[in-house]
């Protein structure tokens, strides 16, 4: 914090947005005398890139000191594609999947924007995705099913979105407005009596805000990617909500008062995180399922005469798994300087 340029540290330029930051590097040039924009001449110019790639994306809201983990999916996708689209790579095959999870429509036009600037310096693009935009944006879109699991694995239409308006399919179906989801002709009451209100929630990006969130129906919050929504119900509702209700401890972005916690019993967070505990963990285990699979293998007559417990047929237990893969199911191959094989 030593070095300074025009009485600016590496601090101060830290808490600007993407947007203050490139006028403010654009304003250091412009200021500096001949020698020293020799100097600098090149790293400006590798800033202001760098910056740029990250605005084309929609990211000009966000501080360099923002904490990683506070960054929401959207946020993180579009990061990484601005890293690949400043990388001016070509020849290169790229695979997306469902990029345009938790965006926004608005966000949405720039995700196809960044997709088509790849594609555009000569790289190949490939994306596994449902949303509709996406779809009618790509050169070539391959349908597959005609249904799930046992009923799909098939190409059932391929070509130009165009051309599968013809097809009948369940996406092209719904991609051109033969089959649409139906709108409830009747909604829940909202009951005034029975709501959570948060006062002066500030956390990140949130200037203030009041909000009243109503009880017993089904709520929506919605908005931009960046908007401020995970902060607002991820970081502030639900660490207060825990922490009433569970007497935590968890942290909590700013707010000033919050009222109508005293209605609610129990509060659960079902978000994107891995399940279980280690990385053998499954659907099976997670839901206890495999506990009553463990059982059933112990009381097998040979398991009685070797005297296995249910413990043994875990994943995790050496003798009982396989130690090959250690319960993986697969194993893992370093490579240096490699991605891992499997």
């Amino acid at each position: 914090l030593w070095f300074r340029f025009d009485n600016l540290h590496i601090g101060h330029l830290a808490q600007l947005n993407l947007h203050d930051l490139k006028t403010t590097v654009e304003k250091m040039a412009s200021s500096m005398d001949e020698r020293q924009f020799h100097i600098a001449e090149e790293v400006v110019k590798e800033i202001l890139d760098r910056i740029g790639f990250m605005l084309d994306v929609g990211l000009g809201y966000l501080t360099l000191n923002r904490v990683t983990r506070s960054l929401s999916g959207g946020e993180a996708q579009r990061i990484r594609l601005a890293t690949q689209i400043g990388s001016a790579l070509s020849g290169v095959t790229y695979i997306l999947d469902e990029p345009s999870i938790g965006l926004h429509q608005r966000d949405n036009e720039r995700l196809i924007k960044s997709l088509q600037r790849l594609v555009e310096a000569d790289n190949t693009v490939i994306v596994v995705e449902h949303d509709k935009d996406i779809m009618l944006a790509c050169n070539h879109l391959i349908d597959i099913g005609p249904g799930a699991g046992v009923n799909g694995g098939e190409i059932v239409a391929s070509g130009k979105p165009k051309q599968l308006k013809s097809k009948k399919t369940i996406t092209s179906d719904y991609l051109y407005g033969r089959s649409q989801i139906a709108i409830p002709k009747e909604r829940r009451a909202v009951d005034s009596d029975r709501m959570i209100h948060i006062k002066g929630a500030r956390g990140n990006n949130l200037k203030n805000v009041d909000l009243s969130i109503p009880l017993g129906v089904f709520t929506c919050v919605t908005g931009v990617s960046g908007s401020g929504k995970s902060t607002l119900i991820n970081q502030t509702l639900f660490p207060l909500t825990h922490n009433y209700v569970y007497r935590g401890k968890r942290k909590v972005m700013p707010y000033d008062s919050i009222e109508g916690l005293d209605r609610i019993d129990k509060v659960i967070d079902i978000d994107q995180s891995p399940i279980g505990r280690t990385p053998r963990s499954n659907p099976a285990t997670y839901i206890k399922l495999f506990d009553e699979i463990r059982s059933l293998f112990a009381q097998l007559p040979e398991s009685k005469i070797r005297g296995y417990k249910p413990g043994r047929f875990s994943f995790n237990v050496k003798g009982g798994r396989c130690e090959t893969c250690k319960g993986a199911g697969l194993q893992t191959i370093e490579m240096n300087f490699l991605p891992d094989v499997y």
